[in-house]
């Protein structure tokens, strides 16, 4: 070995978001004159700067030079010791490699970001959010999430009530709101609410929401109701006044002529109406297709029009598979991709998207068989964030049934990029598996949604504003 070197000092520390520096010194003990090439490696070789990256050594002498380790303040500078090292290569003798190795210690930090998803519910008796609580620190968070409101109008039951996130991860609590009075009649109220997520040692972070609670009865029903019922008793107390009353002068005339007051003989009382008879039943006419050329408006069997075919979605393709296979599970799917537009339609864990074209995607359809429905939401790139993170569009949850088009993102010019999801089927009691295709990190691993485990839907993709849908594959 012809090189000698050492790390002062040989184990350092730096806070994320900051910098520290570590000097290499090395000497040439070969008997030529050498240049050396130095490439940091390892975990943290993204946060490391080598000042020069080469230096020339005549035999005998001793250069220097310094890493510059500089972590940013995010989940991936995972705090606690980390490993480095550098590669120096000699130019004279490149496969006389020497790798020194060295401890860097990130020291942690705690930031949490939450979220009600949606802000606003509304409802007669419940209303039910989700409260999502990201972990944009790099420790793993431990925290236990209560509500509460202004005159204990509400009731609160959080599935789960403690949460464990790891570094760069969200987690989801599902909230039921109960109001403790019933608005039988009268307009909408607004109940004002707020989740506290807390963490042992720090100040609680609140997240407001409302629950908008509606009247079982509207109120114009409850004062058409009120004068229906004045104006029934005003005619009963005008009936009960101004009643006739029969003469007991003319029975007693009647008596006296021998004749008694009976009842009317049948033939002068109307008889009931006569029972409909059912006429005999004929089979309905034959349905027609519009290419049968039956009679009506003007289509494309007068030839004064070109019939144009209609749009191949998602549910297009689910039903032709459902029509095949009447008791299977399926689920379709296609990609609104930049510069291309919608993708064909592909069912079952084929791709949708672009793999190597670097084309984001801003919307997907989906629609499924067998499954009952299907719910989704998207996460979209925030131009605003202020740590680099996405965020759920404006109404992100929608929601269709068995072989009926799920659309979720956007279609238009300006709309942003998608960078993740949540999916469900059947309201969370059915399984659906899902992988995803990022920029600069190719295929996701496949994640599944397990009935009766976790919490109620999968998510895919990334929260990171720099890093965007490309493709993804579906299985129910």
């Amino acid at each position: 070995m012809s090189l000698w070197t050492s790390l002062e000092p040989a184990s350092a520390t730096v806070d994320p978001g900051g910098s520290t520096r570590v000097r290499l010194r090395l000497r040439n003990t070969g008997d030529v004159v050498d240049e050396y090439r130095f490439e940091p490696v390892g975990d943290i070789a993204p946060w490391t700067i080598v000042e020069p990256q080469t230096l020339r050594l005549y035999p005998g002498t001793t250069g220097t030079v310094e890493l510059m380790f500089a972590p940013p303040r995010s989940p991936d500078a995972t705090a606690g010791p980390n490993a480095y090292a550098v590669r120096i290569t000699p130019t004279e003798h490149p496969e006389a490699v020497t790798v020194p190795e060295g401890n860097l210690t990130i020291t942690p930090f705690t930031e949490v970001r939450a979220e009600l998803v949606p802000p606003t519910v509304k409802g007669r008796f419940r209303g039910r959010p989700k409260l999502a609580v990201d972990n944009l620190g790099n420790t793993r968070l431990t925290a236990s999430v209560s509500g509460s409101d202004n005159g204990d109008q509400l009731s609160y039951d959080l599935h789960p009530s403690n949460v464990q996130i790891e570094p760069g991860r969200a987690a989801f609590v599902k909230a039921t709101l109960k109001p403790r009075q019933i608005i039988w009649f009268g307009s909408k109220e607004e109940r004002p609410y707020k989740f506290a997520v807390q963490r042992s040692g720090v100040a609680p972070l609140d997240v407001e929401g409302t629950y908008v609670q509606r009247g079982f009865l509207p109120r114009w029903l409850a004062t058409f109701l009120g004068v229906f019922m004045a104006l029934a008793i005003t005619f009963v107390m005008l009936w009960i006044a101004y009643k006739p009353q029969v003469s007991s002068e003319a029975k007693e005339r009647l008596d006296e002529a021998g004749v008694s007051t009976l009842a009317p003989s049948p033939s002068a009382t109307p008889p009931p109406p006569p029972t409909p008879t059912a006429p005999a039943s004929t089979p309905p006419p034959a349905a027609q297709s519009p290419a049968a050329g039956g009679g009506g408006g003007g289509g494309a069997g007068d030839g004064s029009e070109e019939e144009k075919a209609p749009e191949k979605t998602a549910a297009t393709a689910v039903q032709a598979l459902a029509a095949d296979d009447p008791g299977g599970r399926h689920i379709c799917y296609r990609a609104f991709v930049t510069g291309k537009g919608w993708t064909d339609a592909v069912c079952d864990g084929q791709t949708a998207g672009t793999e190597n074209g670097g084309k984001p995607i801003k919307a997907l359809n989906v629609a499924v068989s067998g499954a009952k429905r299907t719910g989704s939401a998207a996460f979209v790139h925030f131009p605003g964030s202020t740590d680099g993170k996405g965020h759920y569009n404006g109404k992100p949850w929608s929601f269709a049934p068995d072989g009926i088009d799920n659309y979720f993102g956007s279609t238009k010019a300006d709309a942003p990029n998608m960078l993740g999801f949540t999916i469900n089927v059947d309201d969370g009691r059915g399984s659906v598996c899902q992988t995803t295709h990022v920029r600069n990190e190719g295929w996701h691993g496949m994640g599944c949604d397990k009935p009766g485990e976790g919490e109620g839907f999968i998510f895919g993709g990334t929260l990171s504003n720099d890093l965007w849908l490309e493709a993804v594959k579906f299985t129910v």
